[in-house]
């Protein structure tokens, strides 16, 4: 995640000050992505000492405000026109989990494999049932508008994020058991339930989001942080 970016696209839009840019980031993306002021300050700093934003004086409260320069410009055109570099993609701590967990001494890799699959449901009903209240929001109107649909946006990618992670769990499982059958190898121990319906998820196909927002609903503390901002 690029905080930089983020916080030089919100000073776009005219001087801001560090609580302020933090509030708006985190409004815009549905405090997925929860900043502190400190992580704020520091990447302020930064963009400043780079001149990519200049301090503008303070506002009526004596908030030290901060505005955009055209290098900083400059910087946000080229981050928007450039592709999301995926040479060097970042850590997925589920994929080191399942590779650590091949031939580790006492673990039932499928009951693991189970396990996340109930979790990563659980948390695209969790996200889907956001995007449907996201969805209410753009109907009404208002001047959050722009938010709800940066947050909606945010909302669907979580929602294939999570859609696409039930189906790898799902192909794991089966690539498991196949394995085991034809080496023999016991790479994948017997668990209760079948690749597509253990915790009663029946596969990820089920679980896809529908184009109203009406299917499936992040955790609860997503949805704790999305009311707080």
């Amino acid at each position: 995640m690029s905080i930089r970016h983020g916080l030089l696209a919100l000073l776009e839009h005219g001087p801001r000050y560090g609580s302020q840019l933090r509030t708006e980031f985190e409004s815009r993306t549905g405090a997925t992505w929860p900043l502190n002021v400190g992580q704020v300050y520091t990447t302020l700093n930064r963009l400043e000492r780079d001149g990519m934003v200049e301090q503008s004086g303070e506002d009526d409260a004596g908030h030290a405000l901060y505005g955009i320069t055209e290098a900083g410009k400059t910087e946000l055109r080229n981050w928007f026109e450039r592709p999301v570099d995926r040479s060097n993609p970042p850590r997925n701590e589920l994929a080191i989990k399942l590779a650590m967990a091949i031939g580790a001494p006492g673990v039932d890799i499928r009951a693991v494999i189970q396990s996340q699959r109930h979790h990563t449901v659980k948390a695209m009903q969790d996200y889907t049932r956001l995007k449907a209240q996201a969805l209410k929001a753009i109907e009404h109107g208002g001047t959050g508008e722009r938010d709800d649909v940066a947050w909606l946006l945010v909302l669907e990618q979580l929602i294939f994020q999570t859609e696409a992670e039930a189906r790898w769990l799902d192909h794991c499982e089966v690539r498991l058991i196949r394995l085991a059958a034809t080496t023999g190898s016991g790479t994948a121990p017997p668990a209760t339930g079948s690749p597509n319906t253990a915790h009663g998820t029946s596969g990820a196909a089920d679980a896809e989001p529908h184009s109203d927002g009406s299917a499936r609903q992040p955790s609860d503390r997503t949805e704790q942080a999305r009311t707080s901002t």
